[in-house]
């Protein structure tokens, strides 16, 4: 009788934990396919102080993260610019005001678009750089809702890059934060690009990583739907999520890199930033700004930040 009764019970643990796992495996499934699919409306992950209640409904039904759009156009003669890659996209072309010594492609991170640049584009322009402004697919004037956090978008890295090439020979040099960093490293992984420089601004280490930081943003114990989420944003998206590691990108960056990070930055950790540092086999120099968070750099270290980055591509 004791035999019976102990099979029933196992078979009980064992259903219920099958039941506790297919749970699981279905809410990161919904939440992967929010992350990475824009919506219509909602409200920015990175905006929100969320309650408990909140927190909680966040949970299972996950965050609507409306698709980027640009709310303000450049304050200097500009020429928008439609390239096909793996989709359409749009850019704008800003010439430099003074006489032009180089090309600067601006990308912006995960739930930004090319308006958010601007800022940044300034002093290139001032300071002899023509610049190239880029939405990422899902965001902005280009196609479609999704964002695959750089996987994809380093094809359109790539389609950029050749363009601006075959407008002029200039030294072509590459911005990118967050996503947008990210999305340079593969491509110069993937695509074996060329440019004279680049600078990124806190990229993750790996996809796990960052998924991780987006959990304890939450306060919610990342084990094991972290993982869940990965191999589904992967799945649903046609990658291999556990393999979009930037640093194993690094070690193919040949070219000069200056890597920014901010040191209050809560999607990022020092530790990823230091690690992607030590595996760049290139010129290289990293900068940080004590009291920076992820991707704000310019909020409370313009005057350093500009300094920073003329200094560097002058060096060039």
């Amino acid at each position: 009788m004791a035999n019976i009764a102990f099979k029933r019970i196992s078979k009980r643990i064992i259903a219920f934990a099958f039941a506790i796992f297919l749970l699981a495996n279905i809410l990161s499934a919904f939440h992967a396919y929010k992350f990475t699919h824009y919506s219509k409306e909602g409200t920015r992950m990175d905006k929100m102080h969320l309650t408990i209640g909140e927190k909680i409904k966040t949970l299972f039904l996950g965050v609507d993260n409306p698709r980027p759009q640009n709310t303000i156009i450049p304050p200097y003669q500009f020429k928008t610019i439609n390239l096909q890659s793996n989709v359409k996209i749009e850019c704008w072309f800003i010439p430099s005001i003074t006489q032009a010594k180089g090309n600067v492609l601006l990308f912006h991170g995960y739930t930004s678009n090319k308006s958010a640049l601007i800022e940044r584009a300034d002093i290139f322009i001032r300071n002899g750089y023509n610049c190239l402004l880029v939405d990422f697919m899902g965001s902005g004037g280009s196609e479609g809702n999704l964002t695959t956090i750089g996987y994809k978008e380093a094809e359109e890295v790539k389609t950029c890059y050749e363009y601006i090439k075959s407008q002029n020979q200039l030294p072509t040099y590459l911005y990118g934060s967050s996503l947008g960093a990210v999305a340079i490293m593969k491509a110069i992984k993937d695509y074996n690009i060329n440019p004279d420089a680049i600078i990124i601004e806190c990229p993750f280490a790996t996809m796990y990583k960052t998924v991780v930081a987006r959990f304890h943003m939450l306060h919610v114990p990342p084990f094991p739907l972290a993982a869940f989420l990965v191999f589904w944003g992967g799945l649903e998206n046609g990658f291999w999520g556990f393999s979009h590691n930037p640093v194993a990108y690094a070690k193919y960056i040949h070219c000069p890199t200056l890597l920014q990070y901010g040191e209050k930055d809560d999607r990022v950790g020092r530790d990823e930033t230091d690690e992607i540092f030590s595996k760049l086999p290139c010129p290289k120099k990293l900068i940080t700004y004590p009291l920076a968070g992820h991707d704000d750099y310019l909020r409370k270290y313009r005057d350093e930040w500009n300094k920073n980055v003329l200094a560097f591509l002058n060096a060039q």
